[in-house]
């Protein structure tokens, strides 16, 4: 019997990740998110230990990757996890790598609760949690305190991730890694230091291009809702944090909701409430930026995609209005 088209897809991508793990140099495997952020921790972690086996993951197949990679004996090796948060079972998912020969660090500058913190500490072998800065500046810290260039890519990445926004680098490498192919060419950049060159600003100018239309258009389709809080929903285009910034300034929002076609949303808030929020819809992430998932199905789609309304779009609405 065949598998279905998707199951058979994530198969595939599942045996090539195993096959990666299996036939990794020795040393270190560094499993991190997808964005700017998790590319700057790649690059300290490349500047430190030379060799790296790094697998890119979203937040949602975090906890499936840890599975893929229990698969495989740890014989002594590091898997040195970072900007990814925790998850209901991490716990015991490490402990099954450590009981296999891994050895687990955890770096991450996300929102863990106190009891989280307290069993995750007792079970891996190191564990830095900080929300003061990005997931970046927590590998420099720890990995390369005194090496200039691990410094100046985390003051550069933090200015993009916590949405300082005063360092022009930092938007224009946060826009180029839009583009999924252009990930491993920014990280071996920065590796040598390098912010911008030819090929990034032309990146940067095609993109820039493309983003300013997309950003019109879900501002466009955007409806404004709540009462305790102005906030916005519309549908995602793409560059969600482009445009929930575009969208804040154009209308005087205090919250931006991007939703895909799936129900996956993208929450920026000027009020420190975007995690809690993304909690009780599956998600998480920073107070001022996180993400979630709206439970859509085929009508609930399309209705919101026509007329930008959901039953879900109302829960969120109603617990951000009884939020202190």
């Amino acid at each position: 019997m065949r598998l279905p088209w998707k199951d058979r897809t994530r198969s595939n991508r599942d045996q090539e990740l195993l096959a990666q793990i299996q036939s990794r140099s020795r040393g270190v495997v560094h499993l991190t998110h997808n964005d700017l952020d998790a590319v700057g921790c790649d690059a300290i972690h490349r500047r430190v230990h030379g060799t790296v086996t790094t697998i890119f993951c979203s937040v949602g197949r975090f906890p499936h990757v840890m599975g893929i990679l229990s698969r495989t004996q740890g014989e002594g090796d590091t898997l040195s996890i970072s900007d990814l948060g925790n998850y209901q079972g991490a716990e015991s998912m490490v402990d099954s790598l450590k009981g296999i020969g891994w050895r687990v660090e955890w770096r991450d500058h996300h929102r863990w609760k106190d009891d989280e913190l307290s069993r995750m500490e007792k079970t891996c072998d190191f564990l830095h949690v900080r929300v003061d800065t990005c997931a970046t500046g927590i590998c420099a810290h720890d990995l390369a305190p005194a090496d200039p260039v691990a410094s100046e890519i985390a003051k550069v990445v933090c200015d993009y991730d916590l949405w300082i926004h005063a360092d022009p680098r930092s938007a224009i490498l946060g826009q180029v890694l839009q583009r999924t192919r252009n990930r491993e060419y920014v990280r071996d950049c920065l590796v040598k230091g390098i912010f911008s060159d030819a090929r990034i600003m032309e990146q940067y100018r095609e993109i820039k291009s493309e983003m300013e239309l997309i950003m019109e258009k879900s501002i466009h389709r955007a409806k404004i809702r709540g009462t305790k809080y102005r906030i916005a929903f519309a549908p995602l285009y793409g560059y969600p944090s482009e445009t929930a910034a575009e969208m804040r300034g154009t209308l005087s929002t205090d919250m931006e909701v991007l939703v895909s076609p799936s129900g996956r949303f993208s929450l920026r808030s000027v009020p420190p409430i975007s995690h809690i929020l993304a909690r009780n819809f599956g998600g998480g992430g920073h107070p001022n930026a996180a993400g979630g998932n709206f439970p859509f199905t085929f009508w609930e789609s399309l209705t919101f995609r026509l007329f930008g309304r959901s039953p879900s779009i109302d829960r969120f609405v109603e617990i951000a209005d009884s939020l202190e």
